[in-house]
């Protein structure tokens, strides 16, 4: 279990009931989760929430605020800062989980040490740039590729507002896997990959994407992008049913065997203050022979 316990600004205080309860600086969040199927462990502090996300039946669902929170507000994880805010579809615009495959990847990046450039970073379905951010701060060059214009314009905010320069990051609105054809056609290479995949999306142009349907073609094809000096290639999941197992399997056979290495693959969790931990999806994570 890759368990991320580095945060001061994120908290998950309590977890039960189909609910999870969160500080995000000094904003208390409730939001709901399926895998929370224990009951509370402390039920006065969920009085504290100051935003409840309630689901509702026919899909979907909508925020409830007690108090008047911030149209948006700034939470650090060292020199890193990023933009929250309650959104559609429960969101904030921060996974926190990720925070132990950033210290992964910056690890690997300065590994590298000095050489005549930046290690070259692909980072695909990237949304508001949590790893994008990381990878820069380590000293990579970030090529930052989402379908959603608001999400690439976040994570722009986000590199501005972490204060990394403007060399450091290139950002695209495109689909992700079309943008990897090109980029083989081209014979552009990165020395690492991440992707973080929804189970279902579409294309700025309409492209259909389903997890299940699309996954190991474009692992196969990020592959083909690899530098002959890879760092590592990172791939995440979060939807129910595809187990680390899973994405082992496909980096086992896109990575490994073309270019040898190891994967390790896990689940992603976070500590919860009033005991256990969160569940947070699964990550497989290969890395080249020493």
């Amino acid at each position: 279990m890759y368990l991320c316990d580095q945060w001061k600004d994120y908290e998950v205080l309590d977890t039960g009931d189909g609910e999870k309860l969160e500080r995000w600086g000094k904003v208390i969040l409730r939001r709901p989760d399926p895998q929370v199927i224990w009951p509370k462990a402390e039920p006065r502090l969920w009085k504290q929430a100051q935003a409840t996300y309630d689901r509702s039946d026919a899909g979907g669902g909508q925020w409830t605020f007690r108090d008047k929170l911030p149209e948006r507000w700034v939470i650090s994880l060292g020199d890193l800062k990023f933009y929250v805010k309650p959104t559609g579809f429960k969101h904030t615009g921060l996974f926190p989980e990720q925070a132990a495959n950033w210290a992964f990847m910056q690890e690997r990046i300065r590994r590298a040490g000095i050489s005549s450039r930046a290690p070259r970073v692909l980072n695909l379905f990237a949304y508001t740039g949590g790893a994008t951010l990381a990878c820069a701060a380590a000293g990579a060059h970030v090529t930052h590729v989402d379908a959603a214009k608001g999400m690439v314009l976040w994570a722009k905010e986000n590199r501005d507002l972490t204060g990394l320069p403007e060399d450091s990051t290139r950002f695209l609105v495109e689909d992700a896997k079309a943008f990897v054809k090109r980029e083989i056609r081209r014979g552009n290479r990165y020395d690492a990959v991440i992707m973080d995949p929804p189970s279902y999306g579409r294309g700025p142009n309409g492209e259909v994407w389903k997890l299940e349907n699309e996954l190991f073609e474009l692992v196969d094809l990020c592959a083909q992008v690899l530098s002959d000096t890879p760092l590592f290639f990172l791939i995440n999941g979060y939807t129910t049913g595809f187990s680390a197992c899973v994405l082992r399997n496909i980096a086992q056979r896109c990575l490994c065997n073309r270019y040898g290495g190891k994967v390790e693959a896990d689940e992603l969790a976070l500590t919860v203050s009033s005991g256990g931990v969160l569940p947070c999806g699964t990550t497989a994570r290969w890395i080249p022979n020493a």
